[in-house]
């Protein structure tokens, strides 16, 4: 049975496809590669992938709509390589649900590097929970509809979230009753635009705490964990949409 890593690395050009995987198997990883979208997706589906390698641009296909695309059904990590290196375009990357983001040319020890540590954070993410697969998750009379995208509060008002504090609400009420650090809670959350920043994801409770505490100052349902990170505390029950 086999115990490394499984890397699939997406690339349009063969020689950086024939460089990585050599370089990565060297390092005791198990590669297999694809040169398109198409091909990716038929070896998601033959077999486990641990980390997915995506080239930003190919040919005829955006690796940021692959990457939302695989989003909507499987989270398995993704560390996307590109060309284009400005901030804006990193963000975009990151935002899609990129866990990492490196430019061409790289160095190849780097990506190895980054790959290991988004294993890492991949590997002590909370066990998937059953309400990943619900429609609708209530909680003290709020009403969350992941599939219309819709907080309501328990006297019946719709509550406006931005997309980040609503993947972020949603990441609290998946895992409630567990402590989760902000590593934990941008992994989840995928709310990458300042994956390097941890900080932000205090700035973003701080404003999801203003929207669905009775007192902010004092908070009930998002508690701050010491040293550790935040736990959500009501019980959570899933539904239909």
């Amino acid at each position: 049975m086999e115990t490394e890593p499984h890397i699939l690395i997406v690339d349009d050009d063969r020689d950086i496809r024939d460089l990585l995987s050599r370089f990565l198997r060297k390092n005791g990883l198990r590669v297999d590669v694809a040169a398109n979208g198409r091909d990716m997706q038929r070896q998601l589906a033959e077999s486990r992938v641990d980390l997915i390698v995506l080239d930003r641009v190919m040919p005829g296909e955006d690796g940021l709509k692959l990457c939302r695309e695989l989003r909507a059904s499987n989270r398995v990590p993704v560390i996307m390589l590109t060309l284009l290196g400005s901030d804006t375009d990193r963000i975009a990357g990151l935002e899609t649900g990129a866990d990492d983001y490196i430019s061409k040319p790289f160095n190849p020890q780097e990506l190895l590097a980054r790959i290991r540590a988004v294993l890492r954070r991949s590997n002590d993410l909370p066990l998937q929970s059953s309400l990943q697969q619900a429609g609708v998750l209530q909680f003290g009379g709020w009403r969350l509809d992941r599939t219309r995208r819709r907080l309501v509060s328990p006297n019946g008002v719709a509550v406006v979230l931005t997309d980040g504090e609503f993947d972020l609400l949603v990441a609290f009420a998946e895992h409630a009753q567990v402590v989760l650090s902000r590593e934990q809670l941008l992994d989840l959350a995928r709310g990458r635009s300042a994956v390097a920043f941890d900080r932000s994801i205090d700035m973003q409770i701080t404003r999801l705490r203003r929207k669905i505490e009775i007192d902010a100052d004092e908070p009930e349902l998002i508690k701050t964990i010491r040293n550790k990170g935040y736990v959500f505390t009501p019980d959570v029950t899933g539904g239909a949409a």
